[in-house]
């Protein structure tokens, strides 16, 4: 299962991800990723290198989607891991002209490898398990059009609403708590992990 060094190492990269890509410390975010690396959101699929660019460019237009990270499983076979964490995701955007937050609570499953006795993250998968939207006015009024939110699944149906109003063209099949999807993902993990 590795050592308590692996897995504190790889703790401590999947904290500064959020805290680096949050805060737009791009230089030292590219540092969580080896080369080849891929991230998978509701609103991106791609390298990691497309990543850091289009959320460099969101950034700077003042778009924010922040995370808060919980409890971390670390599984460890020689040079590769799986890392699962714990976290939240927030984004706040205007929908139908009401200033919304949406809040979406999941986990970051992680594919990590020790390249040159330094750990990095080769794909990252979040598993949305579910979410909300509010108007950040408690008095602000809110009216969904339900067939666009009936599109998207239940984990991170109000995040993809809210990101589908400000033109993110958003992926309806990302692995939630239960289903398909998730258990495709659980397998790539093992086999991973096994060497394949």
């Amino acid at each position: 299962m590795g050592t308590a060094e692996d897995r504190s190492a790889i703790r401590e990269l999947v904290e500064a991800w959020a805290v680096w890509r949050d805060a737009g410390d791009w230089d030292r975010f590219r540092t969580c990723w080896h080369d080849g690396g891929r991230m998978m959101a509701t609103w991106f699929q791609g390298t990691f290198d497309e990543f850091i660019d289009v959320s460099r460019a969101g950034f700077e237009r003042g778009v924010r989607i922040l995370h808060f990270l919980g409890g971390s499983v670390v599984d460890v076979a020689g040079d590769r891991a799986v890392a699962q964490t714990k976290m939240t995701i927030s984004q706040r955007a205007p929908v139908h002209e009401v200033v919304c937050d949406v809040v979406c609570t999941g986990r970051f499953y992680d594919l990590l490898e020790r390249r040159d006795g330094r750990w990095g993250i080769v794909l990252r998968q979040p598993i949305y398990e579910k979410d909300r939207i509010d108007p950040v006015d408690p008095a602000g009024r809110l009216a969904l059009e339900p067939g666009l939110l009936a599109r998207f699944p239940e984990g991170y149906r109000h995040l993809a609403y809210l990101q589908h109003q400000i033109g993110y063209d958003v992926k309806d099949d990302m692995p939630g708590l239960t289903g398909p999807e998730v258990e495709a993902l659980y397998a790539r993990g093992a086999a991973f992990l096994a060497g394949r």
